[in-house]
């Protein structure tokens, strides 16, 4: 589940690794002013159309930010809703980390030196993370954060010379350059359910969901 809008997928999950999940289905809107009308409605058409049941998930993932406060809220408290009372965990899944990923899996190879993470954080501010990378050829667990995550202006982000991808560094090429071919349709939409460690999972009260995590998780 995830903002902005409305955003919901259905995976069967065989084995760790992405070769060993196929997505069954996929709904996403992007209107930020709409996000508790247009989520649920969402997972429901999700569902149907993957034709699996409601009872048959066996998690829930969720992107914790950072993010703009209300869509984070939004999609938090509405997997959380699922999870109690599917009885099923319900884990938070960093918004930057899992668009790293995603980025490292699409770049073939190309951000083997490292990049930085920018997501639009608006009001002319990027959300962003500075991503080592150890082994390119996983995507999963083959990179380390080494800045961040943080929110700052396009032009103070300390790239220390590394290419910038996500939606953030498109907005603002001046200031954040980096691969004009890496396009990134959909923040972290392939990976987000694999970057769920144990101590990932969220209570029925986490302080995600204080405003304190508008800016920065």
């Amino acid at each position: 589940l995830r903002r902005p809008g409305g955003t919901a997928r259905v995976r069967r999950r065989r084995q760790r690794g992405l070769d060993g999940e196929r997505l069954l289905a996929a709904e996403q809107h992007h209107d930020p002013r709409r996000h508790g009308e247009l989520l649920a409605p969402a997972i429901s058409a999700v569902l149907a159309a993957a034709g699996v049941d409601r009872r048959e998930l066996g998690a829930v993932a969720v992107g914790v930010g950072p993010a703009p406060f209300t869509g984070l809220r939004v999609g938090v408290a509405t997997a959380l809703v699922l999870g109690e009372a599917l009885g099923v965990p319900v884990h938070g899944v960093g918004s930057l980390d899992a668009l790293a990923a995603t980025a490292l899996a699409a770049g073939r190879g190309s951000l083997a030196g490292g990049f930085v993470v920018a997501a639009d954080a608006r009001r002319k501010e990027v959300h962003w993370a500075r991503i080592a990378v150890d082994d390119a050829s996983d995507p999963l667990s083959g990179w380390r954060r080494t800045g961040g995550p943080a929110v700052a202006a396009p032009g103070d982000v300390p790239t220390e010379g590394l290419p910038a991808v996500g939606r953030g560094a498109e907005l603002y090429r001046e200031a954040l350059p980096g691969p004009a071919d890496l396009h990134l349709q959909h923040p972290c939409g392939r990976l987000r359910a694999h970057h769920v460690p144990e101590q990932g999972r969220l209570s029925l009260y986490p302080t995600v969901l204080g405003r304190s995590h508008q800016q920065v998780h």
